[in-house]
C-alpha cells in the first residue's frame, strides 16, 4: 500500500467518524425544556426530534408553576425534546392546537400530536406515556 493510500484510508475513516458524530449530535435531546416563541421554532422542534413533548402554559397559572419540575425531569431523563411555550406570548400557537386551558401537554411523534394531556401530571404517569413512545 501507497503512502497516498495509506492518507487516503485515514482520511475516509476520519470522515466517517465525524458523520458518525454529527448524527449522534442531531438525534440526542436537549436534557432541559426548550422555549418555544415562534411558529417557525415550533416547527422546526418537532419537525426534528422523535418525540416531543410541548408544554403550553403561563406563567400565572398555579398548576403550571407545579408542573415545572415534572417537566424538567422528562426533559432530562428520558429521549423525548421537551419545549414549553408560553401562551400570553403566543396566542395564535396556542390557538393553531386548540389549547383553551394551561397547563396544555401535547405529545408529538415524528411530527404528528399523538397525546393530549390538559392539567396537572403525576411525573410517573407522564414519564410512562413519554417512554411508550420512545
Amino acid at each position: 500500500m501507497s503512502e497516498d493510500d495509506t492518507l487516503e484510508a485515514i482520511r475516509e475513516r476520519k470522515r466517517e467518524q465525524i458523520r458518525e458524530r454529527v448524527e449522534t449530535e442531531t438525534q440526542e435531546s436537549p436534557s432541559e425544556p426548550v422555549a418555544v416563541d415562534s411558529r417557525a421554532e415550533f416547527s422546526a422542534a418537532v419537525d426534528s426530534h422523535d418525540v416531543v413533548l410541548v408544554d403550553f402554559y403561563a406563567d400565572w397559572c398555579g398548576p403550571c408553576q407545579m408542573l415545572e419540575p415534572v417537566v424538567e425531569s422528562i426533559a432530562a431523563d428520558t429521549r423525548a425534546t421537551v419545549t414549553k411555550v408560553d401562551v400570553d406570548a403566543n396566542q395564535a400557537l396556542a390557538s393553531e392546537f386548540g389549547v383553551q386551558g394551561v397547563p396544555t401537554l401535547l405529545l408529538f411523534v415524528d411530527g404528528e400530536p399523538v397525546e393530549r394531556l390538559v392539567g396537572m401530571q403525576q411525573k410517573s404517569q407522564l414519564r410512562a406515556l413519554v417512554e411508550a413512545y420512545s
